[in-house]
């Protein structure tokens, strides 16, 4: 064996053989023979459909192997299922069953086959499975928490011929076969295996009425449907449609259950109350494959107008999930080792040191979203994620050249359109990138479509308000500045929404007002250099300069080329009034030109 030849890789290697096979041939050697091969075929050809390869027969044996943990389980128990379902027409002395067992392990790679312990123990992981059943190891178990709702059963460590520690093994086996295999220690599933979808996905159960008044219950369910609804205009979330989720009506149910029944990860249950003219709807998220609960609220409101009431609690329940579950999924991925990540999950995690907003975590995060494209070039969100973390690049001050980066983050919002104008994350970006540009109108307009796509959208809302001002219209970017913190109270660029308003305020002569805003600004997390430049302007203005130039020396800690010129680029004003006394402010500090 030439060493040029032999490559090594992580691989996922599936082992299947047929379970009982002398015996079946004892009985009947060509119709086992016949059935055997049947058998055979079918499941090369859904290893094949799961984007698995398969490499080689032996006898009654079948070796594959997958680039995806995932994809190699989800080919298992479908394989698995469609064959308990076929055995249930067959005499039980006829019925050809495999066993299949996967490992995730290194090979070695030669003349397209595969060799080492890797395969070894996938093998002994296939004896190891019960008759019509699944095995897997440990290292495969790791790879699937949070990405497949398969109810696999803990089976020990298990010692192996020639393997030299003890291995972690998991079982699953289909509902039809498990009374067969005198298997009673897993929980009933349903024969159907849902396969988490790669976004995160959530279940709305129907609201519970504990009223006493039976009419409630329209209002309870009413509640539901619109949280549905308004969670559905997320192209980021996996929502299950209502007619399933309303399936549980009336049921006391395990979250556990549903997530497993509906192929979810994430619950949304509540309830309503009624009492004289008051209503309290309380709401919960749920993880259910962690069992953890994420985050839960109480709404108590007058009955003054039943549906106002229901469309503010519906607004307030969906503006606070929507982020909450983007902000786990984006630390799920962060957990990952690098290696392992799928677009979406490099999509996640970008987006999570895009928004630590330091140099060395926006670089990481060009780098993943770059990553997430190259796996998946129709990826609308990772282009549009590309466009805003250039924009920040831009903005705050660390791009090598700037017109480059620009121009790049400008190509890249056009092309997440391109592939899905139905993205509001991609008009939005579009819009950030397009104020950069100075083009205020067509900032305005793609924000306005991303709100129309998305209504509950902050940071479109936020993105349309800061154009707004740029252009001359501040009292109507103030109030879309308090839109946003009223639909994303804990935003992760909060500092941006306060110290945005804040210049707003500035430009309307309401100095003392901007101060306050600039402050709260800098109190939140990660704030960068713009959190200070309003409060430098507003004190200036306020001619209270020894207080403003100690502001800018702590602007110039951050960023000590910090100028006229780089504010004029980042923050292309067109409105000379507005500009005139913005930079007027800051000119008074002591900037330099």
């Amino acid at each position: 064996m030439p060493e040029d030849s032999v490559s090594r890789k992580l691989t996922a290697i599936l082992y299947a053989d047929v379970a009982s096979y002398s015996r079946l041939t004892g009985d009947d050697e060509l119709g086992t023979h016949r059935r055997v091969m049947s058998t055979l075929d079918f499941a090369s050809e859904a290893i094949k459909e799961g984007d698995g390869s398969v490499l080689r027969y032996a006898g009654d044996a079948v070796l594959a192997e997958f680039s995806s943990v995932v994809a190699a389980v989800t080919a298992a128990t479908a394989i698995q299922t469609e064959l308990a379902s076929r055995n249930r027409e067959v005499p039980e002395q006829q019925q050809v069953r495999l066993r299949i067992g996967i490992n995730l392990g290194e090979v070695l790679q030669d003349r397209d086959e595969i060799f080492g312990d890797g395969v070894n123990l996938a093998a002994r992981l296939e004896a190891a499975a019960r008759p019509g059943g699944v095995c897997v190891s440990g290292a495969v178990h790791d790879q699937l928490a949070g990405r497949v709702a398969i109810p696999f059963e803990d089976g020990g460590l298990e010692e192996f011929k020639n393997i030299a520690r003890p291995v972690q093994v998991y079982h699953w086996q289909p509902q039809a076969t498990r009374a067969d295999s005198g298997d009673t220690s897993m929980s009933d599933s349903s024969a159907t295996v849902l396969q988490l979808p790669d976004k995160p996905s959530i279940a709305v159960l129907p609201f519970d009425n504990m009223s006493a008044d039976a009419e409630q219950e329209f209002f309870a369910d009413g509640i539901s449907e619109d949280i549905i609804t308004e969670l559905s205009k997320f192209r980021s979330l996996f929502v299950i449609a209502r007619n399933s989720s309303f399936a549980f009506k009336g049921q006391s149910v395990d979250v556990k259950e549903v997530s497993r029944k509906l192929g979810v990860r994430y619950v949304v249950e509540g309830s309503v109350r009624r009492s004289g003219n008051r209503v309290r709807v309380t709401a919960q998220l749920i993880d259910a494959l962690d069992d953890k609960h994420l985050w839960a609220e109480r709404y108590d409101r007058e009955l003054e107008d039943i549906f106002a009431v229901q469309d503010e609690v519906t607004e307030a329940i969906v503006s606070t999930i929507e982020p909450h579950l983007a902000s786990t999924e984006r630390q799920r991925a962060r957990r990952k080792p690098t290696e392992s990540l799928g677009a979406w999950e490099c999509y996640q995690r970008a987006l999570w040191h895009l928004y630590q907003y330091r140099q060395e975590d926006l670089s990481q995060a060009l780098a993943l979203l770059e990553r997430a494209i190259a796996l998946d070039a129709t990826f609308s969100s990772a282009y549009a994620g590309l466009a805003l973390a250039l924009y920040y690049n831009v903005v705050l001050g660390f791009a090598e050249d700037r017109d480059a980066e620009m121009a790049r983050a400008l190509d890249a919002g056009k092309t997440a359109i391109r592939l899905d104008d139905n993205d509001s994350f991609a008009h939005m970006s579009l819009g950030r990138v397009y104020t950069l540009h100075a083009q205020h109108e067509a900032a305005i307009a793609q924000c306005n479509i991303a709100i129309s796509l998305t209504p509950s959208y902050a940071t479109a809302y936020f993105g349309r308000a800061h154009s707004l001002w740029m252009s001359g219209h501040a009292e109507d970017a103030i109030a879309s500045h308090d839109e946003a913190m009223r639909l994303s109270p804990r935003d992760p660029i909060m500092w941006a929404f306060m110290a945005s308003k804040a210049i707003a305020l500035i430009m309307l002569g309401r100095y003392q007002e901007a101060l306050e805003w600039a402050r709260k600004a800098q109190r939140q997390p990660n704030s960068p250099l713009w959190a200070f430049l309003p409060e430098v302007g507003a004190l200036a203005l306020l001619d209270r300069l020894d207080e403003a130039r100690a502001v800018l020396d702590r602007a110039r800690a951050l960023q000590p080329d910090v100028s006229v010129r780089f504010v004029d680029n980042v923050l292309p004003i067109s409105d000379p009034g507005y500009r005139e006394v913005f930079v007027g402010g800051l000119i008074k500090a002591g900037m330099p030109a």
